[in-house]
């Protein structure tokens, strides 16, 4: 009798747990689209899930965009295929990784933008999200996050392009125009 009281306090206790973090895959550097495709079944669920895909930016700046769906065929988002609350984010890593949901190693990790909350599909089978920004180099993690039913699963790709130093074409364009007024300047002396 204490034996199953004891397993039925212990599954209650973990099906109220929050979701724990879990490194999927890391992309490595400057991750291309080739480099950042993603697909996971998060759980055996209905339980909630929080993915992490690890990448480093190398670099003043780089745009990130990120695209994720889930498809379900019948039962929409609250059926065995579809996630609840299907989100996606990017944090920066200070320190060591998030261990949950909202709970980081010293409170030191630095949400970059997101959550992104999943919308239907024009052909109400399914759920995306797309997101992008501005990151500094550094190391960073592509967060997903949700309710997965029992037969739940995503996939996506995180790309990343290079953008020019910020001044960069002020610089460029200066000399330019500097070079152009030069000769003008030239062929009027001349």
């Amino acid at each position: 009798m204490k034996r199953t009281l004891l397993g039925v306090l212990l599954g209650l206790t973990m099906l109220s747990a929050p979701a724990h973090a879990v490194v999927i895959d890391n992309f490595g550097v400057n991750p291309t689209s080739a480099d950042g495709a993603f697909s996971n079944d998060p759980t055996d669920g209905p339980a909630p899930f929080f993915d992490q895909y690890l990448f480093q930016l190398n670099g003043t700046s780089f745009v990130t965009v990120v695209t994720g769906s889930n498809t379900f065929a019948s039962g929409g988002i609250t059926g065995p295929f579809g996630i609840q609350s299907f989100t996606g984010a990017i944090y920066q890593i200070v320190g060591g990784v998030d261990t949950a949901p909202g709970v980081s190693n010293g409170g030191l990790d630095i949400l970059m933008f997101g959550p992104t909350l999943a919308t239907l599909c024009a052909s109400g089978l399914c759920q995306e999200f797309d997101a992008n920004g501005i990151l500094n180099a550094g190391n960073y993690y592509l967060a997903l996050a949700g309710v997965a039913g029992s037969l739940a699963g995503y996939g996506g790709n995180l790309s990343v392009a290079e953008t020019p130093i910020p001044g960069a074409a002020w610089l460029f364009g200066s000399v330019i125009a500097g070079a152009a007024i030069w000769r003008r300047r030239r062929k009027s002396l001349a």
